[in-house]
């Protein structure tokens, strides 16, 4: 087996079927209690690349230390993929224990860091209590959404929940788009860099106001004040690592320009069509996927005036040889690609996808060309 699938199969093993611990309610802590937030670093896995978001409560005189995970899920779910890609899939949370926890992230060679809150013991039981009812009532089930509801949203829930107000908020980088926030991310994975960024609508050009990823949140937390203190002055490494960005032949901007020049340099009617074919059916795609899903980051989609499924029309033009048809789709498909440049010159991704306007631009112009119907000159 693969090693990357192997840790990613031990991952998953450990995440979901370890069964979850079971505390009373009723365990009163002591002063020597604490709780704090654990921040994972990010992995080179797809389900790795934002990091992680845990609480810990620890307390020695009642031999505790608990790690509570808000971002588990069941395989087992019926109909699976499709409640994944509408939205509607349920996440809950576990507990395990901090041996556990630790050791996992030590096998996976992913930092891990510690923000004690610094609070009265009632309302570290009040936490604590919270945590476990959550665990027991079902109220740690909520449908997953990636901006607005995951395991790092739930722990700010809960902590505000616990304080009684809206103490932790969002404190650092509220001046730019989420789309901007998550590129960092993505170091060394192009192509989920480029997929994210086709595949997301409006929603991630917005302002990011809301705390919605672990590094935020750590970074948030060190500003928060509670009763006239930081809540959570420190940050305490636990284990840390370099990560080193991975290399891949394949998955790196390179393949992706060297590809689309040797579509426009080999200009073949073949490859011409199997391209922008391609872009039409990803462009249906996303058109589902704005209907159907309930993920709000998936909807209003500009990105379908570049992935357009008109383009597919071209293969029944080619096909039934209406000149006509193919001249006048290819011009309808340029002046998308005019407005949509238009549309994402000030945007995060115009880097990124500017290839693919030029590509299909070129090929279009070519087809248009090729198809225009010719004027007699009459001597």
């Amino acid at each position: 087996m693969h090693t990357s699938s192997f840790k990613k199969l031990i991952f998953l093993l450990f995440l979901f079927l370890t069964i979850p611990y079971s505390f009373a309610q009723n365990i009163p802590l002591s002063k020597n209690s604490t709780v704090s937030v654990l921040t994972c670093g990010t992995g080179n896995e797809s389900y790795s690349l934002f990091g992680h978001t845990a609480i810990r409560v620890q307390d020695s005189n009642n031999a505790l230390d608990i790690v509570y995970n808000y971002g588990a899920f069941d395989f087992n779910t019926p109909n699976f993929v499709m409640k994944f890609i509408k939205g509607d899939l349920q996440y809950f949370a576990v507990a395990n224990s901090y041996t556990d926890f630790i050791n996992q992230y030590q096998y996976e060679k992913r930092a891990v860091y510690e923000q004690e809150l610094i609070m009265p013991l009632s309302l570290k039981q009040k936490l604590f209590d919270n945590l476990n009812t959550s665990l027991s009532s079902g109220d740690s089930n909520y449908t997953y959404k990636f901006i607005d509801k995951n395991c790092t949203s739930m722990v700010v829930d809960i902590i505000n929940k616990t304080l009684d107000t809206v103490a932790v908020v969002k404190n650092v980088d509220t001046n730019i788009t989420y789309r901007t926030i998550l590129y960092p991310y993505f170091e060394g994975h192009f192509y989920e860099k480029l997929g994210t960024s086709i595949i997301f609508g409006t929603k991630v050009d917005q302002l990011g106001t809301q705390l919605f990823l672990p590094f935020e949140l750590q970074k948030s937390l060190q500003r928060v004040s509670f009763e006239n203190h930081l809540l959570a002055p420190e940050n305490k490494t636990i284990i840390e690592f370099n990560n080193e960005v991975p290399f891949s032949w394949w998955n790196n901007p390179y393949t992706y320009f060297v590809l689309l020049t040797l579509i426009v340099f080999i200009n073949k009617k073949s490859i011409n069509l199997f391209y922008l074919s391609l872009l039409a059916i990803i462009g249906i795609f996303f058109v589902f996927v704005g209907f159907y899903s309930l993920h709000l980051e998936l909807g209003n989609n500009y990105n379908i005036l570049l992935f357009n499924p008109t383009l597919l029309g071209l293969l029944y033009f080619y096909w039934t040889k209406n000149k006509k048809g193919i001249y006048n789709l290819a011009l309808f498909n340029i002046l998308s690609l005019l407005v949509y440049f238009f549309f994402i010159i000030n945007k995060a991704h115009l880097v990124l996808v500017l290839p693919l306007v030029l590509n299909s631009a070129v090929i279009l112009v070519r087809i248009a060309i090729q198809n225009k119907k010719r004027i007699p000159i009459i001597i």
